[in-house]
């Protein structure tokens, strides 16, 4: 499996892969919530491929995402 280059962010030593995976999509905007056990499966497979940086916000329904990473875990 190829490596994915990763990038520092700012200046706090912290870097996250190239790869991310945005969850607007999961609970939000495009159409009602997808089903959890999909979306977990899908975080899980953004993680098997190296991305570190999952993009959630409050905009999204509060703690919605969040809960979803707890429940991947």
């Amino acid at each position: 499996m190829a490596i994915v280059p990763t990038v520092p962010m700012r200046s706090q030593g912290l870097e996250f892969s190239t790869q991310s995976l945005v969850c607007m999509g999961m609970s939000a905007f495009y159409g009602p919530p997808k089903p959890d056990e999909e979306m977990i499966e899908l975080i899980h497979k953004a993680v098997e491929h190296d991305a570190s940086l999952l993009d959630t916000s409050d905009v999204y329904g509060s703690y919605t995402n969040e809960i979803l990473f707890l429940l991947s875990t």
